[in-house]
């Protein structure tokens, strides 16, 4: 990896962007939970606009996501910090800058990615 620092960089401004989303969602599903409170009401067929329900599930859904993505970050970071020298975990070349520049949590090649995806 040519220039590790760079990608940290990257690597942390990723993680403090995906640290905001998870505190977020947490924070409107918390509240979501809070609003629906021990109402016994049927928000299901209400035909004013969406459900409290749905809404706890969509937002319940982005914070997994949220939380995924933190995860991957974090343990890129760990890679790059215990010296990583950016070779593809799948095929073992090297990852392309532009690839990392895109997704610094990446830990393969766009070919060994669409091969393999998670």
């Amino acid at each position: 990896m040519d220039d590790a620092g760079a990608l940290l960089a990257a690597l942390e401004e990723a993680r403090a962007q995906a640290q905001t989303r998870v505190e977020t969602f947490a924070a409107v599903v918390e509240g979501l939970r809070d609003a629906r409170g021990d109402a016994d009401t049927d928000d299901e067929h209400d035909p004013e606009g969406s459900t409290l329900s749905w809404d706890r599930a969509t937002h319940a859904a982005s914070l997994e996501a949220a939380r995924t993505s933190l995860a991957e970050i974090d343990a890129a970071l760990a890679r790059v910090r215990a010296g990583w020298d950016g070779a593809c975990a799948g095929c073992g070349r090297p990852i392309p800058a532009e690839r990392l520049i895109a997704r610094p949590a990446a830990d393969r090649c766009v070919r060994c990615a669409a091969r393999h995806p998670r």
